[in-house]
């Protein structure tokens, strides 16, 4: 296996997962319609890993300019990361969410069967889940029920198209990595979350507030049954989540595989709060607000199957993270 295809791929974690295969000495193109990013982190790449992806600006509702890709192109295997992800505008435009993220997913995956590309690592999202009675999440938990915002429903959605294509080709095969938090940046400091679009995740959020552009962070409650009252949550560097995609990809085989990509402990939010003041020097201006209809008290993966099956576990913290955002912030 040569030749990725990577969506999405000039995005927050499509960009770090390209350095990494860049490293393991794969040819990777992206395909990105930049909605979410920028023209300019393929120069970075390129500083970062001395070698230049190829890029295609089309967005995957384009049907007719996908297939051209494909029929012009021969892929041993697609990473999809491509996808709008902000939850509450999820909330506010439901359709568009639907639309782009399952459509533009059907329309990759007719592609991929006319011209005979099999293989797919999907990136999904522990928002699978819903809600569930323990906070320690497996595989084996049912997913689809409870789930709060039309962005995690079209990642379930995704999940059991995937499913039904495997079911019904024997040669496609399909692994779904679910992940819970990511966080930090490139160590290099060149590049790391940036988003277009309005963040909802607490990192993004932090960062703007240590930059001014928003007055203060807010926390949603602080009076969860935690050890200091606000959520808990797992909190995944950026760099291990894209050495995980990179580990799928030599265990993949017929069917469908599914792993959880995550810590396994938690970090509440007033401590990611501590652990940035600490790497910054700086305090950070937050107030606390009422919770969130279906925030739940702490959620954290079990990622067992993961380092069993794919030789996989994390090996930054969130410590590492900080320093990391630090020196991305101090870069931008």
């Amino acid at each position: 296996m040569k030749r990725i295809l990577v969506t999405g791929g000039t995005g927050y974690i499509g960009s770090h997962t390209v350095i990494e295969l860049l490293r393991r000495d794969y040819e990777i193109d992206i395909l990105d319609n930049l909605f979410n990013s920028k023209i300019t982190v393929l120069d970075k790449i390129e500083k970062i890993s001395g070698k230049r992806p190829n890029f295609h600006k089309i967005d995957l509702l384009d049907f007719e300019k996908t297939e051209e890709l494909f029929k012009n192109n021969q892929y041993d295997l697609v990473m999809h990361f491509a996808g709008l992800k902000a939850v509450g505008e999820s909330v506010e435009k439901p359709l568009k969410y639907y639309e782009n993220n399952v459509g533009g997913t059907i329309n990759l995956l007719k592609c991929m069967q006319k011209y005979d590309v099999n293989k797919i690592i999907f990136s999904s999202s522990a928002t699978v889940y819903g809600e569930q009675p323990i906070p320690k999440l497996d595989e084996t938990m049912p997913t689809g029920m409870g789930i709060t915002n039309p962005y995690g429903e079209t990642k379930h959605i995704i999940e059991e198209i995937l499913k039904d294509v495997v079911e019904s080709d024997n040669k496609f095969e399909a692994v779904i990595l679910r992940y819970f938090n990511p966080v930090g940046n490139h160590p290099s400091g060149l590049i790391g979350e940036d988003p277009n679009d309005i963040p909802n995740n607490l990192m993004p959020i932090i960062m703007k507030v240590s930059r001014g552009e928003i007055k203060e962070l807010s926390v949603y409650g602080d009076d969860y049954p935690t050890l200091d009252g606000s959520g808990v949550r797992d909190f995944i560097h950026v760099v291990d989540l894209a050495r995980g995609h990179v580990a799928a990809i030599d265990k993949m085989k017929p069917g469908v595989l599914i792993y959880n990509l995550g810590t396994g402990k938690g970090t509440s939010v007033f401590e990611m709060i501590k652990a940035f003041e600490k790497a910054s020097g700086k305090k950070l201006p937050y107030k606390v607000v009422g919770r969130r209809a279906g925030d739940l008290a702490e959620m954290f993966a079990d990622p067992s199957k993961a380092e069993k099956e794919l030789g996989w576990k994390t090996e930054l913290t969130v410590e590492d993270a900080m320093r990391d955002t630090i020196n991305y912030l101090n870069n931008l």
